[in-house]
């Protein structure tokens, strides 16, 4: 497993923050999409196949696929999506000995916050300036 600095991290953003950009867009569509699906199968009767269900149930399907693509994109880079509809990742790292992950979520301008692997987000504390720096 590929351990991160900050500085790697953040160094790696300008490629990450594209493809979690589109993670989250497409992951909106995605929703989107289910839902304009769930209403329209609600008022169709089993005996009539709609062609726009057909159609929705297909890019659904699609779109799924494409988040799959961008997220095993970011694990080729050693990067963990932890949440699609909010673009929240983790870089695994190591502070003083142990094993922590740095955790960067979309719209922030850099890495500044960590937390250790069993905390997750909740847990997530900012960095200290030395490690930042």
């Amino acid at each position: 497993m590929q351990l991160f600095t900050v500085d790697h991290a953040n160094r790696t953003l300008p490629l990450v923050r594209k493809i979690v950009d589109d993670v989250v867009r497409e992951h909106r569509r995605w929703q989107e999409a289910i839902v304009e699906l769930d209403l329209l199968v609600s008022g169709i009767h089993a005996d009539r196949p709609d062609s726009r269900a057909t159609t929705l149930e297909r890019e659904i399907q699609r779109i799924a696929h494409d988040i799959d693509q961008f997220e095993h994109e970011l694990e080729t880079l050693g990067i963990q999506l932890k949440d699609r509809r909010i673009g929240l990742i983790d870089f695994p790292s190591e502070m003083e000995g142990r094993r922590v992950l740095l955790c960067w979520r979309l719209g922030e301008e850099s890495v500044q916050f960590w937390h250790d692997e069993a905390s997750g987000y909740a847990g997530r504390q900012p960095l200290s300036p030395t490690l930042v720096g």
